[in-house]
């Protein structure tokens, strides 16, 4: 193999021994597992020998406990002391499943561990079965996975572009699990960039972490940047991932690239939202790609019971989103993992679609989130990605940088960039990947952000509150004009809500022969004015020694006789109070930066000067008129209009058309 493109091509081709016994779906039990096993055996091959000597010391020794003796005999934090290697194990045909198992077994506990992420034993007796597992070792044996041929970062592509090949074949996201290291390099060089404390220190320490690792990417790049900014950084890494495939490979790929084998301890299996087994860290920095449009049904029960058990002082007390889409509960994850800002802070950097900036109405889970984050000044920047960037999907999307160690040029601001036409077009596409961002894009957006100037088109810096918005309530008075007609008098009934209460019944009918009387006995039979309507129905009723209506029993009776008019008087109650019209009620989205009588004068009352504020409806958090929202409407920033094209160049287009139509039609009549 002389490339990427021939390394992935030669394992896929496993597929082609294993079509007839595996459907497309299962595929990746067979070549994932035995990707990873053979590139950890040429791990293992130089100091295989001295592992195998020192294991047999070791017994003749009666040690039990051999496993950190081992791993210095090894030289890393794994080991295997199977006395042959995975393609020695190919000598003996006829024992080689018996082998296989003996192998895998000899692994190290934290190995074994990886392994059996992957199922991986029902899938050797199948292929025993269908005697297809010597050709299947065989074809392994003939690939060179050996770091120093193919290294780590080029492996975790390979086993980032099988897994798009596997979801593709079973229709499935694989934006969920991983993405292109040019997205990674300008994340990890945003927060590095931004990062303006000790960095540069000799000896500083660094704890990244990536709540939903995937195959390590993420964590393995920032790791790799911030060693090139400060070699004598000192940087831990950290995640946790919750498919076991991609676990087995990030853990298996943090063993071999970390000799004392703490990053790979450090990576933990299962669903960070229900389930954080990082509860007690802090990190410096944080980085992520949660999946796009996933709900967390799943997490539910878990997320809610935190939710309503902690409140502020949790991860998910601010709000919690649509359960269609959990990307900001990883937002909000990512933010109570921050180091306080008393401890140097945190930066984070957290890749999402269009959804999480405008998603959700005032006073919606989203948009509590997103209130929360601008009020708390941790938002600093969001960077519009080019379309076609990902494998899975040609969607918009967008970088949020956050911090709770803004410098003072950046409080109480949001940098908005515009990099959708930062890019290069591939030479090959890779899926729904057609463009990619080249080391030059990436700095010219980081420059673009660490100048922090507006350009046009390019970077505009706006104040956390051009976000926000009260929506207040605009009501308009009912207005009912009154129709007694005789149809409308004959559907009279003795409904609950019409009947005065504790009515029995065998006096209801008497009750509704005087109603209609009093109905009757009315001086007009058409009333713009329900206060005259009322008035007249109460004295009708009192004549007849009977007691006037209730609020209930006035409304039943105006459901059957009234009808909406625009030109009849508006309708109030007992207080005089204006009654509002459900039916035109309506709300206004006021900018926080404005005061809501100066908008309701200037931009309702020309138009509608009968209407007026509903002040019962208050923002649960401030107390004052309106729900506060935030949404952060990228477009509006950055839209340029485009003018059609005049009338008459269209009008000339469509001339063209009609008559190149007449020609063609006459070519096909003529005899």
């Amino acid at each position: 193999m002389t490339s990427f493109q021939e390394t992935v091509s030669f394992i896929w081709g496993v597929a082609d021994l294993i079509r007839d016994t595996f459907s497309r779906g299962k595929y990746k039990d067979v070549i994932f597992p035995l990707t990873l096993i053979r590139r950890v055996d040429q791990v293992l091959a130089d100091t295989r020998p001295r592992v195998r000597e020192r294991h047999e010391q070791l017994k003749q020794l009666g040690i039990a406990d051999m496993d950190q003796q081992l791993r210095r005999a090894s030289g890393f934090a794994f080991y295997n002391t199977y006395p042959q290697g995975f393609a020695d194990l190919l000598g003996s045909p006829q024992h080689l499943y018996d082998d296989f198992r003996a192998y895998l077994n000899a692994f190290s506990p934290n190995m074994r561990e990886v392994i059996e992420k992957f199922d991986f034993y029902p899938t050797i007796d199948r292929l025993r079965e269908a005697n297809l597992l010597f050709k299947v070792l065989e074809r392994f044996s003939q690939i060179d996975l050996h770091p120093s041929r193919v290294p780590n970062e080029q492996m975790g592509q390979i086993f980032e572009e099988l897994l798009r090949k596997f979801n593709e074949a079973t229709n499935e996201n694989p934006g969920e699990h991983f993405t292109p290291r040019e997205v990674v390099r300008l994340m990890t060089r945003l927060l590095i960039a931004g990062d303006t404390g000790n960095l540069d220190q000799p000896g500083v320490i660094r704890r990244v972490y990536d709540p939903c690792c995937g195959t390590g990417g993420m964590l393995v790049t920032a790791r790799q940047q911030i060693s090139e900014r400060n070699p004598q950084a000192t940087v831990f890494l950290y995640g946790q991932e919750v498919n076991p495939e991609t676990y087995a490979v990030c853990k298996a790929d943090l063993f071999m690239i970390s000799k004392d084998g703490k990053d790979a301890d450090n990576i933990a299996f299962g669903s960070t939202l229900a389930n954080d087994q990082h509860a007690d860290e802090q990190f410096h920095y944080l980085l992520a790609n949660p999946p796009y449009g996933k709900d967390w049904k799943a997490d539910k029960d878990a997320v809610e019971a935190e939710a309503n058990r902690s409140g502020r002082a949790g991860r998910f007390g601010v709000g919690l989103p649509r359960i269609s889409d959990g990307q900001l509960l990883f937002l909000l994850h990512m933010l109570a993992r921050m180091q306080p800002q008393a401890n140097g802070g945190a930066r984070v950097a957290i890749i999402m679609n269009g959804s999480p900036l405008f998603t959700g109405d005032a006073g919606s889970g989203e948009s509590k989130i997103r209130r929360y984050v601008c009020e708390h000044d941790l938002l600093e920047a969001i960077i519009a990605l080019p379309e076609q960037l990902f494998y899975n999907t040609g969607i918009a999307t967008y970088v949020w940088v956050l911090t709770n160690t803004k410098p003072p040029h950046r409080r109480g601001t949001v940098q908005l960039i515009n990099a959708t036409g930062t890019w290069t077009p591939m030479r090959k596409s890779l899926g729904d990947k057609r463009r990619e961002i080249n080391a030059e894009q990436i700095e010219a957006i980081v420059q673009l952000y660490q100048a922090g100037a507006d350009v046009p088109d390019l970077s505009l810096t706006l104040p956390t509150t051009a976000f926000g918005y009260r929506k207040i309530t605009i009501e308009r008075p009912l207005r009912l004009r009154v129709r007694i007609t005789a149809e409308r008098l004959a559907q009279l009934a003795p409904t609950p809500k019409l009947l005065p209460a504790r009515t029995p019944p065998d006096a209801q009918a008497a009750w509704l022969a005087d109603l209609r009387a009093a109905l009757l006995a009315l001086p007009h039979n058409d009333y713009d004015d329900c206060a005259a309507f009322h008035a007249d129905l109460a004295a009708a009723l009192h004549q007849r020694g009977a007691k006037k209506l209730s609020a209930t029993q006035h409304k039943a009776l105006l459901d059957l006789l009234a009808e909406r008019d625009p030109t009849a008087q508006p309708g109030t109650d007992d207080k005089g109070t204006p009654l509002p019209d459900p039916d035109l009620r309506d709300t206004e989205q006021v900018p926080l930066a404005e005061d809501v009588e100066s908008y309701f004068a200037r931009e309702v009352a020309p138009h509608l000067p009968d209407a007026w504020i509903n002040r019962d409806s208050c923002d649960a958090q401030d107390g004052q008129v309106g729900t506060v929202g935030y949404e952060i409407n990228f477009n509006r920033y950055f839209y340029r209009y485009t003018p059609p094209r005049p009338l008459a160049h269209i009008e000339a287009d469509l001339h063209a058309l009609e008559a190149d139509i007449v020609r063609l039609l006459r070519e096909v009549l003529q005899p």
